[in-house]
C-alpha cells in the first residue's frame, strides 16, 4: 500500500498521539467516506456550514473524475479531502470569478474537506490540502485555476483557504439560495504584487461584495482592536 503522507495525530479526546498516514482512496472505500462525511455533519452546531456531496458525487469524482486523500489513525478514517473536474455548466465557478468560456476546462474545484471532532486541532486539513495538491499533476488534464468556495463566517474554512495563498475573487449565491465566497488560486501566473490595502469587518457583507465589484480581492485575516477582519486589495497586474 503507497501511503502519500506518514506521521502522527494527537486525539482530542483521548489525549494521545497516534500514527498517521494518508492515501489515496478509491470507489471501495465510498462507504467509510459517507460514514465520516454524516459523523461531521451530524457535529457542527451550523450545519448550512458544510455543503455535504452525494453519492452520485462521490462516484463521479471516483469515477477519474477527481481525486480523493484520506487520513487513517488506528486504521479509521479520520478525515479526508477531495478534487473535482467539474463539469462546464452555468453554476461553473469559472464563471463566477470572470473566466473565458475557453478557460474553464482549466479549472479544478477543491472540493468537500472533513475532519472528526476528536482530530481538529492537528492541522490536519492544512496537510490533506498539501497531500491532495501533490496528485494534481498524475492527473490526465493540466489545470490552471484552482476554485472552490467557502460559507461566511466559517472561520476554519476561511484560514485554511488562506493558508493556501487562494484569495476571495466573489462573494455569491449558490447552492439553492445558500451565500458563498468563491476562492481561487492561479497556478500559472498568481498575483505577485497587491495596493489599496482595506480591513473589512467579516459581517460587512455589503462593503466586502463593493470591493470585489470594483477589482479588489480578499487576501487574509488580521487582528483589529481584538476582533479579526478580512484584508482586502488590489492586484498590481
Amino acid at each position: 500500500m503507497e501511503f502519500l503522507y506518514e506521521g502522527t495525530i494527537t486525539n482530542q479526546v483521548l489525549h494521545k498521539k497516534q500514527p498517521m498516514y494518508i492515501k489515496r482512496l478509491y470507489l471501495e472505500d465510498l462507504p467509510i467516506i459517507e460514514h465520516v462525511q454524516e459523523t461531521v455533519i451530524e457535529s457542527l452546531a451550523d450545519k448550512e456550514s458544510l455543503q455535504p456531496l452525494s453519492t452520485e458525487e462521490y462516484l463521479f469524482i471516483l469515477n477519474e473524475r477527481g481525486v480523493v486523500v484520506g487520513a487513517f489513525a488506528d486504521h479509521q478514517l479520520i478525515g479526508f479531502r477531495a478534487l473535482l473536474i467539474p463539469e462546464i455548466d452555468e453554476e461553473h465557478l469559472g464563471r463566477d470569478i470572470g473566466l473565458a468560456e475557453e478557460e474553464l476546462s482549466k479549472v479544478i474545484y477543491q472540493e468537500i474537506s472533513v475532519v472528526l471532532p476528536e482530530y481538529r486541532g492537528n492541522r490536519l486539513q492544512q496537510t490533506l490540502a498539501e497531500v491532495v495538491m501533490k496528485e494534481l499533476p498524475h492527473l490526465k488534464e493540466h489545470f490552471r485555476y484552482v476554485c472552490c468556495t467557502v460559507a461566511p463566517m466559517n472561520i476554519p474554512s476561511l484560514k485554511d483557504k488562506f493558508s493556501q495563498h487562494m484569495y476571495i475573487k466573489a462573494f455569491k449565491t449558490k447552492y439553492n439560495n445558500m451565500e458563498r465566497y468563491i476562492f481561487v488560486k492561479d497556478l500559472v501566473d498568481p498575483p505577485l504584487r497587491y495596493m489599496d490595502y482595506v480591513s473589512v469587518k467579516l459581517d460587512d457583507f455589503d462593503k466586502q461584495r463593493q470591493l470585489l465589484d470594483e477589482g479588489y480581492v480578499g487576501l487574509g485575516f488580521q487582528l483589529v482592536k481584538g476582533f479579526h477582519e478580512f484584508q482586502f486589495a488590489k492586484p498590481v497586474l
